[in-house]
């Protein structure tokens, strides 16, 4: 009988479906491959098979051989790959803790030669701890933004894991979006705390590089988003109470992600975390970064880790963006305003978890009990609730979120683009054009002075606009140079800070202002630029000069001719005229002669004319105060003039008194406060802004009559005093002829709107 002989190599690259395909053709166990190539001879029956198993590596299955059904979270937590890692994680420390290091070496060091010694070194011990105790609170107490992001992505912080088996009772991992796909780096399942079934959710980082890898680092694909949507739906059709993590730097950002649909799988699970008719609670437990961290971040109540941030771009990538540098990511966590105190002003957050001092990591066990008691107060809270009022509540918690004004006018020059537009570079004039221009002027000046003509008013003032540009620019040029731009800027936002809320001036910035003044004038003399600025220093104080003689000669001119026109009018003169002729027929030789009806005419005479005068400066905008002096007879004037070094000299001294009582604090601190005061009431204030003026002003007088009220500045001044009389008196007594006169008052002035008499 005829049988196809093969040989075994003829098999080689075939399948078993080969072989069952094979069979339809009644041959059985031959494909049909080989039939083609079969020959027919007689049949051997020394046939053999030859089969080589190919190695492949072993799946690693989380039950264990000899499960624990005593285990913490019950007998089912051995499913969860999550497992105690078998070595411990190295410390790390962050550049802002690094200060605590010697601390912390010394602590070290002194625990070890008591050990090696046997000496009692406990006091020294507790003194180091105490001080490491203080140095931790102190720096954990004035975190900057940028320090709290760091310690968010610190590589020992607890992950979501950690928490939920430390605060369940009992917790079973669930697995799966039901379309063929588990994304490790978002972790689903049930649990219960005290008695109550949670659905638990969030992001998973890895405790290590392997882990790290193994979980994407926390960034999730669409599979982990629908994974959770999955377990929403389950928890809602179930009435469990969801809970999420949010630890995330953001959704992966890859080009399968985005193929396989990464936004939809974001914006499908917005849309249905709010419809779902059970309580969330989202926690951030580390950094929540985007659409990412927002996708299970849609709940009730957010909150939120002291340590915790949460933002729509990292800092680097915005100051990658805005300052085209990642160095500039301190300035961008400071302005996104992302840490946990920030959120909670901006009613994002709706709570703060307490950390321990060194972060979460520090104890991770007290952090995720403080977290279970948060979880608890939360849900208390909205079980009370019935669906249609969690709806509103989950509604009304984004709605309220932002400020929006309506009805404000829309600048009609404000551009719609984003883009900001160029500024126009000024030419700067240099140093040689500039010296041109002010010979020229001065040329001009002479001239008019040699004419007597008016000087070149409009030229002058181009002249002394154009210096204080250019004064300004070297200014900015000076600080530049000082590396003082900085603390110039920042010093420039407090204060508009304080400006813009309508508030006092802290005395804080106060002294961080003198202190920026001080250093700059210090440091003023070795700028670069400082000959040329002061060169045009001096050029603007000759032409601030030169224009203030111009108009006080106008004004003379002008006070002059309006003199005349008062005397030269009809109606003056003719008044004038008639009273000569009364003074000429009445023989007097002198005004104490005359009859008391010509001197009240003479008198009346004088007031109208003064009068007169008085109208007529008020129409050029000048103000007029009629002084009427004390000293009626020259002689008394005199003898007043040897008391002027002594006087002098007393006012100088009152002046160094009240200028060092003014640079107290205390009395800076109040006339800064006035000065604010002052500012904010504006032209017309109102009542309650004129009492605090009022109230201001009669404070610092009294400190400054306090200062001055000094018994060795009264003894000088009654001792002055008592001199100027007996001047007066001895004066008086050598007079020839009697002589009325008025009791004499000195008067030392010390500034403006002060005296002293």
């Amino acid at each position: 009988m005829a049988s196809i002989s093969y040989s075994p190599t003829a098999f080689s690259g075939t399948s078993a479906s080969d072989f069952l395909r094979s069979s339809s053709n009644g041959v059985n166990g031959i494909p049909l491959k080989t039939l083609g190539k079969a020959r027919f001879s007689v049949k051997r029956r020394d046939v053999s098979v030859a089969a080589k198993l190919r190695k492949v590596k072993k799946h690693d299955y989380p039950w264990p051989a000899d499960p624990d059904p005593n285990v913490k979270g019950g007998v089912l937590t051995h499913l969860s790959h999550f497992k105690p890692l078998k070595e411990k994680q190295k410390p790390v420390t962050l550049d802002f803790e690094k200060p605590l290091v010697g601390l912390e070496k010394k602590i070290v060091d002194v625990r070890r030669m008591a050990n090696e010694t046997g000496l009692d070194f406990s006091d020294q011990i507790i003194s180091l701890e105490n001080k490491y105790q203080q140095a931790l609170k102190e720096l954990y107490l004035h975190l900057t933004p940028i320090q709290r992001v760091n310690i968010a992505r610190h590589p020992n912080r607890p992950t979501f894991l950690d928490h939920v088996f430390s605060i369940t009772d009992k917790f079973v991992e669930l697995h799966g979006d039901r379309a063929g796909y588990d994304d490790p780096a978002v972790v689903t399942g049930i649990g219960t705390i005290d008695g109550r079934r949670y659905m638990f959710m969030g992001h998973q980082k890895g405790r290590n590089t392997k882990e790290n890898i193994q979980r994407n680092f926390g960034m999730p694909t669409p599979h982990g988003y629908r994974k959770a949507l999955r377990m929403m739906y389950y928890a809602d059709h179930h009435g469990f109470p969801i809970v999420t993590f949010i630890d995330t730097p953001g959704a992966y950002a890859d080009l399968k992600s985005e193929e396989l649909g990464q936004g939809e799988a974001i914006a499908h699970n917005l849309r249905t975390m709010f419809g779902l008719k059970v309580p969330i609670v989202s926690i951030v437990i580390g950094e929540g970064g985007s659409g990412g961290a927002l996708a299970i971040g849609c709940a009730n109540k957010l909150l939120m880790l002291e340590n915790a941030v949460f933002y729509v771009a990292s800092p680097e990538a915005c100051a990658a963006i805005l300052w085209k540098s990642a160095k500039a990511s301190p300035k961008a966590a400071e302005k996104l305003r992302i840490t946990a105190p920030e959120l909670c002003k901006l009613q994002i957050c709706d709570g703060i978890i307490p950390e321990p001092l060194g972060g979460a990591h520090a104890d991770p066990a007290w952090t995720s009990q403080q977290i279970k008691a948060a979880i608890n107060e939360a849900m208390d809270e909205l079980t009370a609730m019935d669906t249609e009022q969690l709806l509103k509540h989950r509604m009304l918690k984004f709605r309220k979120m932002g400020r929006v004004q309506e009805g404000v006018p829309v600048d009609p020059k404000k551009k719609v683009n984003m883009k900001k537009k160029e500024e126009q570079t000024v030419r700067r004039t240099s140093n040689a054009e500039l010296e041109g221009e002010v010979e020229k002027l001065k040329q001009q000046i002479l001239k008019a002075k040699e004419s007597s003509t008016k000087p070149p008013e409009l030229a002058l003032k181009d002249m002394i606009e154009k210096l204080k540009k250019e004064i300004d620019h070297e200014y900015s040029e000076a600080i530049k140079a000082m590396g003082l731009k900085d603390r110039l800027e920042m010093l420039r936002e407090e204060v508009s800070k304080v400006n813009s809320r309508d508030q006092l001036m802290n005395p804080v910035v106060v002294d961080k202002i003198e202190k920026l003044k001080h250093e700059f004038n210090q440091s003023l003399s070795a700028a670069p630029n400082y000959t040329t600025l002061k060169y045009k220093l001096d050029m603007l104080k000759e032409f601030s000069r030169a224009k203030n003689l111009s108009e006080a000669a106008t004004l003379k001119q002008e006070v002059n001719e309006k003199f005349n026109e008062v005397m030269g009018r009809p109606e003056i003169n003719e008044k004038l005229e008639a009273l000569k002729d009364e003074v000429q027929n009445s023989g007097s030789s002198s005004f104490e002669d005359l009859d008391q009806g010509l001197k009240d005419k003479i008198l009346n005479l004088k007031k109208e004319i003064e009068l007169e005068m008085i109208n007529a400066l008020k129409s050029l905008s000048l103000d007029v105060e009629v002084v009427k002096s004390n000293a009626k007879v020259l002689s008394e004037q005199t003898s007043l003039s040897v008391f002027k070094d002594k006087v002098d000299n007393l006012n100088e001294e009152i002046n160094k008194k009240i200028e060092n009582f003014v640079n107290s604090s205390e009395l800076k601190n109040m006339i800064e406060l006035l000065k604010l005061e002052i500012a904010k009431a504006g032209k017309k204030p109102d009542v309650q802004s004129k009492n605090k003026i009022q109230a201001l002003e009669l404070q610092i007088k009294q400190k400054l009559s306090e200062a001055i009220s000094s018994s060795e500045l009264k003894e000088k001044h009654e001792e002055l005093t008592a001199e100027i009389s007996e001047a007066i008196q001895s004066s008086a007594g050598t007079l020839q002829k009697e002589t009325k006169y008025e009791e004499p008052r000195l008067q030392i002035n010390l500034g403006a709107n002060r005296s002293f008499a």
